[in-house]
């Protein structure tokens, strides 16, 4: 049976859910009107007095105009600053109001005739960080919903995903993203290097001040001077500031040469994309190197049945929050391990020699270590290395080595 996937891009002010199965030409949004291209979903719960049922979206805002009662918005920075809310004169963990929004929004795909949960739950916001993933985590024990079936992204990375997602033809050269709402005002520009194996995939931001009187002509002149001395196969408009028909001049621009889109769900859908890529469903030569992602490859050189290769321990493109990796290995030679540093753009790699003080005299091949690797930070690693002996022969010390790298 085909794994299905949901992607939920969440805001301070919307969130907008998609789902995907392998076979799917494209994924889906679901509306919240029948028909229309209605994705954008408020942020927001209210209760039906009595302490009835909960409500979501432009539900909750209308039975609280309706019935006079409370509808909390903004739940989002709420959850993360840990503020409580009054309700009908009971307190509330706003995280949790947050989990009940997000719940109801997943009944979206289960009435679908999804099954109690997807095969995996992506969700994008505009900026992921410790804060984000530590509350999301949080959500996902609320849910009952096994951590490895949750993959926390952000909205860069969703564009990535979903440019890159697109037929031959919108991905052969670089995309570009426009993101244009009240007061925001930003293009993303993908490029990725046919060089390399896989494709090592760079997102360069420029921001603008927002465009408020001359919008066509104003945003024509960015368009030109952000997209001039590149090819550009695909440009993606984002944002209720391209809402209306005023966009004449600038859509000339654009498509010279280009194919243009515009719409509100790209992040939702790039979400389920994520998700199908990182279960190993599809495909994928390229490799993402964001600010959360780590840009270099380390391994140990060891023999394994007589033959010697590589064990990775971090792969480049890895999201650093996520990133990591232990083995076991036995020590020959003199006591220090090798790592081999390697960016995925050379071909060259660096040899970090890391020695094990307090080792010497000890037989060759008579020191079982286990070898963890850690980022701290999408520039820092940490290296911890224990003595575990050997067996009967050399009982270990217990001892632990920890280095931390600069990369």
């Amino acid at each position: 049976m085909a794994e299905k996937y949901v992607g939920i891009d969440l805001n301070e002010k919307f969130a907008m859910i998609s789902y995907y199965t392998k076979g799917m030409s494209e994924p889906g949004t679901f509306s919240m009107v029948t028909g229309s291209e209605a994705y954008q979903i408020p942020v927001c719960v209210s209760r039906k007095k009595g302490g009835g049922q909960w409500l979501y979206g432009e539900e909750a805002r209308k039975n609280a105009k309706e019935e006079g009662g409370c509808c909390v918005d903004g739940l989002l920075k709420k959850a993360l600053a840990a503020e409580p809310v009054e309700m009908e004169e009971d307190i509330y963990d706003s995280s949790e109001l947050l989990f009940i929004f997000l719940k109801k929004l997943l009944g979206l795909w289960q009435q679908g005739g999804g099954e109690l949960w997807p095969d995996k739950l992506a969700i994008t916001v505009e900026n992921m960080n410790l804060e984000h993933r530590k509350l999301l985590g949080l959500f996902a024990e609320w849910l009952k919903l096994p951590s490895e079936r949750l993959i926390l992204l952000d909205d860069r990375e969703s564009f990535y995903y979903y440019a890159l997602s697109q037929p031959a033809e919108l991905c052969a050269h670089d995309a570009a993203l426009y993101y244009y709402t009240t007061g925001k005002l930003f293009c993303w520009k993908l490029s990725h290097d046919r060089r390399t194996m896989p494709q090592v995939v760079t997102i360069e931001e420029t921001r603008y001040d927002a465009i408020l009187k001359e919008r066509d002509e104003e945003f024509a002149d960015i368009v030109d001077e952000t997209l001039s001395g590149s090819i550009v196969s695909s440009v993606y408009l984002i944002g209720d500031g391209f809402d209306g028909e005023w966009m004449k001049k600038s859509l000339a621009v654009i498509c010279r040469g280009r194919r243009a889109f515009m719409g509100k769900n790209l992040f939702s859908k790039g979400a389920c994309y994520a998700a199908a890529v990182k279960s190993g469903q599809t495909d994928w030569p390229y490799v993402y190197m964001g600010d959360n992602e780590l840009n270099v490859n380390i391994s140990l050189k060891v023999e394994n049945k007589g033959k010697t290769e590589f064990l990775s321990l971090i792969t480049a493109g890895e999201n650093w929050y996520e990133a990591g990796g232990e083995c076991e290995v036995i020590l020959c030679g003199s006591p220090a391990v090798d790592f081999w540093f390697q960016p995925p753009r050379s071909a060259e790699a660096v040899v970090r020699s890391l020695e094990l003080s307090g080792m010497q005299g000890r037989e060759d091949k008579t020191t079982r270590l286990r070898i963890s690797v850690k980022p701290l930070a999408a520039d820092k690693i940490q290296f911890r290395i224990m003595d575990l002996g050997f067996g009967e022969i050399v009982k270990g010390s217990e001892k632990v080595w920890e280095y931390t790298i600069a990369v």
